[in-house]
């Protein structure tokens, strides 16, 4: 069964953050630009989503969005503090105000047991004034195939920009 993308949820936020008068950002691993594409799939989302950055690797965690190699190397891709920092690099280098930021397995292969297929960490950090913070982090256990996980991982993560909005 093929999870369907939350493309109306992804205009609701998207109606929620232009009331706000912001723009998103996301920082993408496991998902590999799915939420950059259900935005897009929004007429006019340019007024709102600013864009993405897909760090699939490791290598681009460090390059794009600042997570730094100890970072990396101590707690590993799927944790809260990459999570984090994902979120708060994106927004770092970028023009917008609130960012997401992905990193799991969405398998069939890659968990183990401390991080089994379907463990997703979520961050969302938002601009006050000139300053960076992240304000939330989660980890989620999602279920199914490849493609169910990845859409239920950007459900969550629009849901979350919607809390915030």
């Amino acid at each position: 069964m093929t999870e369907v993308l939350p493309v109306e949820l992804a205009a609701e936020t998207g109606r929620a953050l232009t009331g706000k008068g912001w723009r998103l950002i996301s920082a993408e691993s496991c998902t590999g630009g799915l939420l950059a594409a259900t935005m897009t799939e929004i007429a006019g989302s340019s007024e709102w989503f600013e864009g993405a950055f897909v760090t699939y690797r490791l290598s681009a965690k460090t390059a794009m969005v600042g997570v730094g190699t100890e970072m990396l190397a101590s707690h590993g891709a799927v944790s809260e503090p990459v999570a984090r920092a994902m979120a708060e690099g994106a927004l770092a280098n970028s023009n917008a105000d609130i960012a997401v930021s992905i990193t799991g397995i969405a398998g069939p292969d890659g968990g183990d047991v401390v991080s089994p297929v379907g463990t997703v960490w979520f961050g969302w950090a938002i601009r006050e004034d000139s300053a960076i913070r992240c304000v939330q982090t989660a980890e989620h256990h999602l279920s199914g195939n490849r493609q169910t996980v990845r859409a239920q991982a950007v459900k969550v993560a629009l849901e979350g920009v919607l809390a915030l909005c």
